[in-house]
């Protein structure tokens, strides 16, 4: 079995997955830990500076997302994974120690860019050594940040009751340096193979062979995908679902840094109560991953029929939660949030686009994953701005209701999509997906 002599990069992945699992909640998690280390004392302008550092980290991630899997491609897997550990061990220790919000602000967008070198590298690497099962590969990434995002929401509470609220940020440090140990000591049959094709003719003919086979696979896929079009889509429609992108994550993401917030400063929950509110929320996502998964793959259900499913509950979780402030119901409302705004609605997106604009597949994501960044930082930017005018509390409110005004945006254009699908792809979006689909 290949994945047991790749083993230590299996390992290496799964760890910087479950750490980036921390890294995206640390700074929100954290707040008010955070802005008194910076030397706020208003806690206004201290939750504002927090939301200032969010956004950084999207903007590393936004600027570098693109780059990052073509320099993986050029260099190999190991430089990737080892610049990212070792960026994530900086940013960290500069989080641990600052007393500074502009020195955190670049630590954070640190974060962002050294989660862009593990996703260009990583993503091919478990599917390189684990060939035999390429997709559980994935799924276990997924399960890894996943997990991470439960648990550590509620040990950061317990951590900040304790006087210990440094270890929150100890953890993913000393992570990120068995990363980088497994990182090195691992051996990587995509750089391996790169190696052999310098000083081997042989191999290099092999590999330029496989990629022209591979380039005509994907241009006969192009064109099979553009001859299920009956009548071809408007123009607009492609740019809509590469906008989706910005809702999607917008939707997602902004839930996953605010939802303690609202239930902290909105609804009145104790720190351990709002804390579960997230680790709700992540484990609504990871469901949802595995029944997605199912039903896809299963019962074969195309892709604009889940979406529409997603959006619908992404709808109604977010008129829950801007409406009832009863904990029961925002308990629930974050609960749907992640089932169906965060358990694979970005991911369907991106199957979307291929499907509405069949051609280069690198391309159509590097435009999705560009306005999926852009999201990324316009959102905690949203919020911090929202608080320098009025209050935590209203900001909260009004981001989660501007997400609400994007999901409907999204379920409408989604409801679009499905009546004019049969027009133009000459079957019903509830119809199952053929075999060569």
């Amino acid at each position: 079995m290949k994945a047991k002599k790749y083993l230590w990069v299996l390992v290496a992945v799964y760890v910087a997955y479950f750490t980036q699992g921390i890294q995206a909640l640390i700074l929100s998690q954290n707040k008010i830990s955070f802005y008194t280390q910076w030397g706020f004392t208003d806690p206004k302008a201290g939750a504002a500076a927090v939301s200032a550092a969010i956004a950084f980290t999207g903007l590393g991630k936004f600027v570098t997302v693109w780059i990052c899997g073509e320099i993986s491609d050029r260099i190999g897997r190991k430089p990737m994974i080892t610049l990212g550990a070792l960026v994530y061990i900086i940013s960290f220790l500069g989080l641990l120690m600052t007393t500074s919000n502009v020195v955190a602000d670049v630590c954070a967008f640190g974060l962002g860019a050294a989660t862009s070198c593990f996703d260009g590298a990583s993503y091919p690497a478990v599917q390189e050594s684990w060939v035999e099962a390429p997709g559980t590969a994935l799924i276990l990434i997924k399960g890894f940040i996943s997990l991470s995002g439960l648990i550590y929401p509620l040990l950061v509470v317990s951590l900040t009751q304790g006087g210990n609220w440094k270890f929150g940020i100890i953890i993913p440090l000393v992570l990120s340096i068995i990363t980088l140990i497994l990182a090195v000591i691992a051996s990587y049959s995509y750089d391996e193979e790169m190696k052999r094709r310098k000083t081997d003719p042989v191999a290099k003919a092999a590999y330029e062979k496989e990629l022209a086979e591979k380039k005509h696979v994907l241009d006969s896929d192009a064109k099979r995908a553009a001859a299920r079009f009956v009548s071809k889509p408007p123009k607009f429609v492609v740019v809509g679902c590469a906008l989706y992108g910005f809702i999607a994550m917008a939707t997602m993401y902004s839930a996953q840094q605010y939802i303690k917030a609202f239930g902290k400063v909105v609804v009145g929950m104790s720190d351990m109560s709002a804390a579960g509110l997230t680790s709700v929320y992540t484990a609504g996502s990871l469901i949802a991953v595995v029944v997605w998964g199912l039903f896809m793959a299963k019962f074969r259900w195309r892709t604009l029929k889940v979406l529409l499913i997603d959006l619908s509950g992404s709808v109604l979780g977010y008129a829950l939660i801007c409406t009832m402030r009863v904990s029961s119901m925002v308990y629930l409302a974050s609960f749907m949030i992640g089932l169906f705004a965060a358990g694979g609605a970005l991911q369907c997106g991106v199957s979307l686009m291929q499907e509405f604009h069949p051609g280069n597949k690198g391309r159509n994501l590097g435009i999705y994953y560009t306005f999926m960044g852009l999201a990324s930082y316009a959102m905690p930017q949203l919020q911090s701005a929202l608080i320098g005018s009025s209050t935590e509390a209203a900001a909260t409110v009004t981001n989660l209701l501007v997400n609400l005004c994007m999901a409907v945006i999204g379920l409408i254009f989604m409801i679009f999509l499905s009546a004019n699908y049969k027009k133009w792809f000459g079957v019903s979006v509830m119809s199952k997906r053929g075999e060569n689909e």
